[in-house]
């Protein structure tokens, strides 16, 4: 005879079952963040060249809002490509 109480092996199986899905949050969250990693790193290397035709035609009116939203588009994919290929 077994001299564990149910409430063991019910507390057992609550402790696993949120161990097992953790991991698997865990592996979902990689899983999606591998290829935002890939796309913010090649967004942040050819992001700059849409800056040339706004430089050389100069920055006035809505060419700075752009040029602006560019800059802050690029630092943005900076951060989200940063770990990619690591």
């Amino acid at each position: 005879m077994s001299n564990s109480s149910p409430s063991v092996s019910r507390e057992r199986a609550s402790r696993l079952r949120e161990v097992v899905q953790s991991q698997s949050l865990q592996h979902g969250v990689r899983l999606v963040a591998a290829p935002l990693r890939f796309v913010g790193f090649w967004a942040a290397v050819a992001l700059p060249f849409l800056y040339l035709p706004l430089l050389v035609s100069g920055l006035d009116g809505q060419e700075t809002l752009v040029f602006g939203l560019l800059l802050a588009l690029n630092a943005l994919a900076l951060v989200v490509g940063h770990g990619h290929g690591q």
